[in-house]
């Protein structure tokens, strides 16, 4: 068996974990500054791998159990008061009265679900009502987008420029999909949800808010606690800011 340590940004890591689930691998250990290691049966061509992941390092392995070691340190997880997320190999019943999500390991579950995807989450929980539209910009793997079609949204659009986001995320739930929010109709959204870069959500600040009908909110998490100022200062009509940790989400009204 061998390994590959691969770096990526870490907005983008739950998109090549997911990748890497795809590319057949036997198990992913998440490190510290974005780095993953991930292990390959010895019938894996490394070569390629190499290639489709520049720059990642490769070192042989002990023989061990490492798909099962690696799978061990994934249990499920019960978020806010509805959600129970569950690696998609576990069969572990889920608790009454929750929905359950299946995952890739990834951004949002490693030794838990990453603090803004929780936050983002127990929001949307809180806040959609059945009959809801709901746009979800910068989908990912559709985690956000699936958990608010079982809140009862009537509608889900999810926004993501990444086509590999658009393949992982329509085989998770049905949903309508467009590129960039800037091509989604003013006043479409009862809700919408985003949970990427904080340079991200100032850049798209005008189009998260058009996008919103009279009374619409959005729910805006990927940024930490010391950056919310400056979130404030790109949507004004900030009502709330939640945190976990160093991380913080935030309502905003419709303006």
């Amino acid at each position: 068996m061998f390994s590959l340590e691969i770096e990526c940004p870490e907005e983008r890591l739950d998109l090549l974990i997911a990748d890497l689930w795809e590319q057949g691998c036997a198990g992913i250990s998440e490190l510290d500054g974005g780095r993953v290691r991930v292990f390959y049966e010895d019938t894996v061509d490394c070569d390629s791998l190499r290639e489709r992941y520049p720059g990642a390092t490769m070192r042989r392995e002990e023989e061990r159990n490492w798909v099962q070691s690696a799978r061990d340190l994934l249990p499920p997880i019960s978020v806010g008061a509805r959600f129970f997320l569950v690696p998609e190999w576990r069969d572990d019943p889920t608790p009454p009265g929750r929905f359950r999500i299946r995952v890739n390991p990834g951004l949002a579950f490693g030794t838990g679900v990453h603090e803004t995807t929780r936050l983002a989450l127990e929001a949307l929980e809180e806040y959609v009502r059945p009959g809801m539209t709901v746009l979800d910009v910068g989908t990912g793997s559709g985690i956000l987008s699936e958990a608010a079609s079982l809140l009862g949204a009537v509608k889900v659009i999810a926004c993501d420029t990444d086509p590999d986001a658009m393949t992982i995320a329509r085989r998770r739930v049905p949903l309508s999909f467009v590129g960039s929010v800037g091509a989604v109709r003013s006043a479409v959204a009862d809700l919408a949800v985003v949970n990427i870069s904080p340079e991200a959500i100032i850049a798209l600040a005008h189009e998260l808010l058009r996008v919103l009908r009279a009374g619409g909110l959005l729910l805006a998490s990927g940024f930490e606690t010391h950056e919310v100022e400056t979130i404030r200062a790109a949507l004004p009509r900030v009502a709330e800011i939640r945190s976990k940790g160093n991380w913080a989400l935030a309502v905003v009204c419709a303006p």
